[in-house]
């Protein structure tokens, strides 16, 4: 009798233990950003202009290309064309870019605002170039890398994720490019098509973060 008092227990330690873990674990590795499907949440930013930007201001777009970039990544600096001409090619079939900048300014001294906004200007950027300085877009999205691309679009009132990764399969040489991801997966919504690849590897240099 007393051996089975002793193993239930045992049973119900164990059980405790379990739960506690599990639910440790939950609030030690939550979800943290965004995957294919998941429905975004709209941000206000500060564009190089000095006036706030959030994806409410377009009115007619139906869909967005959000890059997240920088100034100083040396494979941010191999696309830059590449994420001009997307805005160019996709502004006016309504899914704009929009460029965001979430590097940690006192250990990338050269992503501060103030530099953003000459390297738009040098690089006459047709696209808006918002600055993340709280870091808590990129957080909420889980971008990791320099660029980092989430394709979403508008479905009824919501914005949808279609495609999180990569620009394309080569960021050496744009001329080399055979997978153009991005433009894969616009032309998939503008078509009315399910996206064929939603999702790919995202090259780059890591965000850098604030220390906590």
């Amino acid at each position: 009798m007393r051996k089975n008092v002793l193993l239930a227990i045992g049973l119900v330690a164990v059980a405790v233990v379990l739960f506690a873990s599990e639910n440790k674990e939950e609030l030690v590795n939550p979800k943290v950003g965004y995957d294919v499907g998941d429905k975004v949440t709209d941000f206000k930013l500060k564009n190089i202009d000095g006036q706030s930007l959030s994806m409410a201001d377009y009115k007619d777009a139906k869909g967005f290309i959000v890059v997240f970039t920088c100034n100083t990544c040396p494979f941010s600096k191999m696309y830059e064309k590449r994420i001009d001409l997307l805005n160019q090619k996709y502004q006016s079939k309504g899914y704009p870019v929009i460029a965001i900048n979430s590097n940690d300014k006192t250990k990338q001294p050269g992503d501060s605002y103030e530099e953003m906004i000459k390297r738009a200007k040098d690089k006459s950027f047709s696209f808006p170039y918002l600055y993340d300085e709280s870091q808590l877009v990129a957080t909420t999205y889980g971008a990791t890398r320099t660029p980092h691309v989430y394709v979403v679009t508008k479905n009824s009132d919501d914005l949808v994720v279609s495609y999180i990764g990569a620009i394309d399969d080569n960021h050496k040489d744009a001329a080399a490019v055979t997978k153009k991801y991005v433009e894969a997966a616009v032309d998939n919504l503008i078509d009315g098509k399910p996206v064929k690849t939603t999702f790919t590897k995202a090259i780059g240099c890591t965000i850098k973060w604030k220390d906590a």
